[in-house]
C-alpha cells in the first residue's frame, strides 16, 4: 500500500482517465532519469524548428476553425508571441454544455483532445482553501477544449 501510495503521489496523484486531468492529492513529478535530462538537452538545438512547427500548426487551425460556428480558436494576443504549447478552441457560452460531449465523440474517433486542467479550487485537497471570486475561470473552464498539438503536426505545411 505504500509503495502503491507513493506512485500515485510522484505520478502527480492524477486520477486515471482517458481526458480529465484531474487530482485527488497534492503530487509530484519527480522523475527524471538522466537519460531524460541528456534527451532534453539534445533536444534544446530542435527548439527553433518546433516552434516554427507549433506556429504552423496554429495557423492551420485557425485557417481550419474560422468557418466553424460557435467555436473560437484560441490565439495570441497582439501584443505577445505565443509558443503555442498547446492549441485551444473555446466555446461559445451557449455550447458550455456540450464539452464533455465533444470530448467524448473525438476521443471515442481517436483524436486527443482534452479538457483545460481542473482549476485548483476545485481539486479536493484545495476546496476548503481561502479565495476570490474566481467566475472568469470557471466560464472559460467550462468551454476550453485543448487540441493535439504535437510539433510534428505541423510539418512541412501539410
Amino acid at each position: 500500500n505504500l509503495a502503491k501510495t507513493a506512485k500515485h503521489l510522484t505520478t502527480t496523484a492524477k486520477i486515471p482517465h482517458p481526458w480529465r486531468y484531474d487530482h485527488d492529492q497534492i503530487g509530484y513529478n519527480y522523475r527524471l532519469p538522466n537519460i531524460n535530462a541528456a534527451l532534453g538537452c539534445a533536444q534544446m538545438e530542435n527548439l527553433p524548428h518546433f516552434l516554427k512547427q507549433k506556429r504552423m500548426l496554429s495557423d492551420k487551425y485557425k485557417k481550419g476553425f474560422e468557418q466553424v460556428t460557435g467555436v473560437r480558436f484560441f490565439e495570441e494576443p497582439p501584443f505577445a508571441r505565443s509558443n503555442y504549447w498547446l492549441n485551444a478552441i473555446l466555446l461559445d457560452p451557449i455550447y458550455k454544455d456540450k464539452r464533455d460531449d465533444i470530448l467524448d465523440v473525438l476521443t471515442n474517433n481517436g483524436i486527443m483532445v482534452r479538457p483545460a486542467w481542473t482549476l485548483m479550487h476545485h481539486l479536493p485537497m484545495y476546496r476548503d482553501c481561502p479565495r476570490m471570486v474566481l467566475s472568469t475561470a470557471e466560464d472559460i473552464q467550462k468551454r476550453l477544449i485543448n487540441l493535439p498539438s504535437s510539433a510534428f503536426l505541423g510539418e512541412n505545411g501539410e
